[in-house]
């Protein structure tokens, strides 16, 4: 007889973390961030509660963990299209172009439904919640912003901006309208007002001739 193969644990384990992501943010964009439980997150995936107590230590942790699987997910599908952006912001030597493409696929994101509800579900909790709004600056935030932060010195040793600029505030400047616009969702979010974002900062930052 051939031998019993055992079950593969880490697989399984892939397979209900998997699961428990999905279901913390299908949850959390159809009844919002109050109303999701660590037992309806667990209903929806499949498992027992214990199971995500073993793992985490609580739903706002769940969805953190959840949100950043779906962030990295969203980042490699939107390289992989014909023209898309990899990690990392492009250096062709052209500023404006792009920081316009990398603003583009900035508010694609933005406007994208499965990434909506969760980011502003931890954006709001994150206010009230010091630790849980430390956890998503520090996990997701910071790490994108040194990326804008890196291109801007680089674009500051060509000549293209000032010397004097500050590149965090130069980068604030950049996505700052970006995301007034998407919390307040008084005004459409479109690709054409992300090029003027650009136009309008690089104006201010521009070297002088």
């Amino acid at each position: 007889m051939a031998p019993t193969k055992s079950p593969d644990s880490s697989r399984r384990s892939d397979r209900s973390r998997r699961a428990i992501y999905d279901a913390a943010l299908a949850l959390v964009g159809e009844v919002g961030y109050p109303r999701t439980t660590v037992e309806g997150i667990a209903a929806r995936a499949g498992v027992g509660k214990q199971t995500i107590y073993r793992w985490w230590p609580s739903k706002a942790a769940v969805l953190m963990e959840a949100f950043l699987d779906l962030a990295d997910r969203a980042a490699e599908e939107a390289a992989a299209q014909p023209g898309g952006v990899a990690r990392g912001l492009p250096d062709t030597g052209d500023l404006a172009a792009d920081l316009k493409l990398v603003l583009r696929a900035t508010v694609d994101e933005l406007n994208d439904p499965v990434l909506d509800g969760p980011t502003r579900a931890l954006t709001a909790e994150g206010i009230v919640d010091a630790k849980l709004g430390a956890e998503f600056i520090g996990k997701l935030l910071d790490p994108q912003l040194a990326l804008y932060v890196t291109r801007l010195r680089a674009a500051q040793e060509a000549g293209q901006l000032r010397a004097d600029a500050d590149p965090r505030i130069a980068l604030e400047l950049l996505i700052g309208p970006l995301f007034h616009r998407w919390l307040l969702r008084t005004l459409p979010l479109t690709h054409a007002y992300a090029d003027e974002v650009v136009d309008y900062a690089l104006g201010g930052l521009g070297v002088s001739r």
